[in-house]
């Protein structure tokens, strides 16, 4: 077990960097297919996708006061995943991080 969370634990920390990091997290996942960092993979792609989908809804209002937690909100999910991945642990974001294995539970 300790083996495995070292020999994925690049490419856990790798899958937080918004956007492109999932993919390349993937790309470095895509042959041993290692279950930490599969965790963090599905961890990160659902974050960013939130980051997404709550900046196009957040954007079409125009106010600080909406947009605000939106930063926070993303921002306290990714410090608690990279930071879970830092110390090699797989415990699920609250709130979402549960979802997120679930729903992409088919990216190993």
């Amino acid at each position: 077990m300790n083996n495995t969370i070292e020999t994925g634990k690049t490419a856990a920390i790798t899958s937080y960097i918004l956007g492109i990091g999932v993919f390349i997290a993937m790309s470095m996942n895509s042959e041993d297919k290692n279950t930490f960092a599969s965790f963090h993979i599905r961890q990160g792609l659902g974050i960013t996708l939130t980051f997404i989908s709550l900046g196009l809804i957040i954007s079409n209002f125009d106010s600080l006061l909406i947009s605000a937690p939106m930063w926070i909100f993303v921002s306290v999910l990714w410090s608690y995943g990279i930071f879970s991945a830092i110390k090699g642990e797989t415990k699920p974001m609250p709130l979402l991080g549960g979802y997120f294995q679930k729903w992409f539970s088919n990216i190993s």
